[in-house]
């Protein structure tokens, strides 16, 4: 198979956009430092309901209302629900300074569904 020998270029990203100062030398180590290629880093949230939100993932229902909610602060990057469990990763890192800062801004008033707790996750690559 044909191929062209690269003569040119590191494994950074195309845009450091996660830090202000640009692409890190390609000489620089980076040993046991999280690589995110897709984009800014993440901070890393769960909460927990007191019921199973799984039926309000509409428009307009308790789930989008919680993202829009804490989309007020930062910008929701994704999401998952499970069952009572909402896992929201956003960014930029740091928009909520803590688990009880982030829990009051995503917890919307709706009869019936609260959330109780919530936890920083923190950010990971994989699992170890």
């Amino acid at each position: 198979m044909a191929y062209i020998t690269r003569v040119h270029g590191d494994a950074q990203p195309v845009f450091a956009t996660d830090v202000a100062t640009g692409p890190v030398s390609a000489d620089a180590s980076t040993a046991a430092t999280p690589v995110n290629f897709a984009g800014p880093k993440l901070d890393f949230f769960r909460v927990v309901a007191n019921t199973s939100v799984v039926s309000q993932q509409g428009v307009n229902e308790y789930v989008a209302n919680v993202l829009q909610s804490v989309q007020q602060t930062s910008t929701v990057a994704m999401y998952q629900v499970d069952g009572t469990v909402l896992s929201i990763a956003v960014f930029p890192q740091g928009a909520f300074a803590s688990s009880s800062a982030f829990l009051a801004a995503a917890n919307v008033t709706a009869t019936g569904y609260q959330l109780d707790s919530c936890t920083s996750i923190g950010f990971k690559l994989a699992a170890s």
